[in-house]
């Protein structure tokens, strides 16, 4: 049996999001095997939080050059403490920094992770490229991904791997007794079908897509709701638009969600209306939990999908219309036959232990 590691994990934030939630588990996961963890961030609050075993630590970095450097010595003296056998980054301006601070902290081992396509333009991605050779690998979370990195032109080709996300398999269940006592919790004594999205409520989501899309829907299907979990600097806009579409009994903004296994079991058909993805974790999750999926072909969602579920053209809006009615027009035959092929997909190659596994052959491929 090979010997415990020092790991420290690296985020940009600990916000609620897919990225956020991934590093967070995958830090719970490895403490679990007996790995010594740590897991720093660079700004806000710890929205998600790992378990007692993870060591969590805030290098409360700020936008200023003086904040800046500040948190740049605050890691350089964490790593320091450590002394970790491998630190591993996440997300756009973690895997820069880390980058950087390598340079006056020495690191054993680099693993840069980049977790969306749309990482900031031409200027991060020439950063990317000049701070290249100072991680020792660099990867993203689909093949799609991984492409849309070369074509930038921000890493060389054949240098970035493609490392898929998982999914905590204990949390996410198809079992029909499940989703019956979610339904009593959340739906007690109603018979509405419910449309679930979850997600941050900003641009790159493209709530105000799928809420005109919705608004065909909801004419041809008086019994059925949409559930929007998730907050974010759009949701004013989404709530007048609501109004103006004149959905206001029949779209929920939830907020954030602490709950979201529950909320996928409740569903009758989970969506995703992004413009741009890294991967598509939550499409992962509602596949786990045995709810139909219809999502735009953003990203490496296409990837995660597999053929599982119902896959849109990005930005068009009667496409997703026409997806949302074809998955509540379904069959319980054809439900059935979708949501296993889904769950068969999900725990063939996209359980968290399998990337767990990834991870650590990764961090010792030089041992």
């Amino acid at each position: 049996m090979s010997a415990p590691l020092s790991i420290l994990l690296i985020a940009t934030g600990l916000e609620l999001g897919g990225a956020e939630r991934q590093v967070v588990d995958l830090a719970d996961r490895l403490a679990a095997r007996g790995h010594r963890v740590g897991l720093a961030y660079l700004v806000g609050e710890a929205e998600l939080r790992p378990g007692a075993d993870v060591e969590l630590h805030a290098l409360d970095f700020s936008k200023t050059p003086v904040g800046m450097l500040r948190g740049c010595l605050r890691l350089r003296r964490l790593l320091r403490q450590w002394r970790p056998d491998v630190v591993h980054s996440h997300m756009v301006h973690a895997n820069l920094i880390a980058r950087a601070v390598r340079l006056i902290a020495p690191m054993r081992r680099l693993v840069c992770t980049a977790h969306s396509t749309v990482e900031g333009g031409r200027a991060v991605a020439l950063a990317y490229r000049l701070t290249d050779r100072l991680a020792d690998v660099s990867t993203h979370v689909s093949r799609e991904a991984v492409e849309a990195y070369e074509r930038a032109g921000a890493v060389p080709r054949g240098r970035m791997r493609a490392v898929l996300n998982g999914i905590d398999l204990r949390l996410f269940s198809d079992a029909r007794e499940c989703r019956a006592q979610a339904r009593r919790r959340l739906l007690p004594g109603s018979d509405v079908r419910l449309l679930l999205s979850v997600g941050r409520l900003a641009d790159e989501k493209n709530h105000a897509g799928l809420l005109r899309a919705f608004a065909h829907v909801a004419g041809r299907y008086p019994d059925v709701q949409l559930w929007l979990a998730g907050d974010g600097p759009r949701r004013k806009d989404l709530l007048r638009q609501r109004e103006a579409l004149g959905l206001e009994d029949r779209v929920v903004f939830l907020g954030a969600r602490h709950d979201v296994p529950e909320l996928m079991r409740a569903a009758d058909v989970f969506v995703l209306p992004s413009r741009y993805e890294g991967f598509g974790l939550v499409v992962a999750e509602a596949m786990a939990s045995g709810t139909p999926v219809v999502a735009t072909d953003a990203g490496g969602v296409a990837e995660v999908l597999n053929g599982a579920g119902i896959l849109v053209p990005v930005g068009d809006d009667d496409a997703l219309a026409q997806g949302l009615v074809e998955a509540l027009s379904m069959d319980a035959g054809r439900v059935a036959a979708m949501t296993a092929a889904a769950r068969r997909q999900v725990e063939d190659r996209l359980d968290i232990e399998r990337s767990v596994d990834t991870w650590l052959d990764i961090y010792r491929e030089d041992d």
